[in-house]
């Protein structure tokens, strides 16, 4: 943990394996963990997937990009240090302004996260 949430449009391989690296380096220094606990999951969003302000599609305007960090919590220091990395690696994956990259952080306590069936508070 992280796990993060990469909701955007499909590109080519190459260009996923270079966010995924920006993205496990951000997190690995703004959250100061190391690369072996940061997922990613790629969930392409096709353009009859993904309406704004009531129009479907990305008509007249870039389709945002959403990722949402599970993490534990984080000081508001470290999640701002992250979400700089982050949107800027995904401005640069996709070409898209800043403006277009929403980052959530989905806060969670140990006690509510379980791997291999054991409580990370445990």
């Amino acid at each position: 943990m992280p796990y993060v949430e990469v909701l955007a449009p499909q590109v080519p391989p190459q260009r996923k394996a270079a966010l995924a690296r920006s993205v496990t380096d951000g997190l690995m220094s703004a959250f100061g963990v190391g690369a072996d606990t940061v997922t990613l999951y790629f969930l392409p969003i096709g353009a009859d997937d993904y309406a704004h302000a009531g129009v479907m599609g990305a008509e007249g305007a870039g389709q945002r990009i959403l990722l949402k960090v599970h993490a534990f919590r984080r000081s508001e220091a470290e999640r701002r240090a992250a979400a700089i990395a982050l949107t800027r690696g995904v401005c640069s994956t996709y070409g898209v302004p800043g403006d277009d990259v929403a980052v959530y952080f989905l806060d969670r306590d140990r006690s509510e996260v379980s791997h291999d069936s054991k409580l990370a508070s445990d």
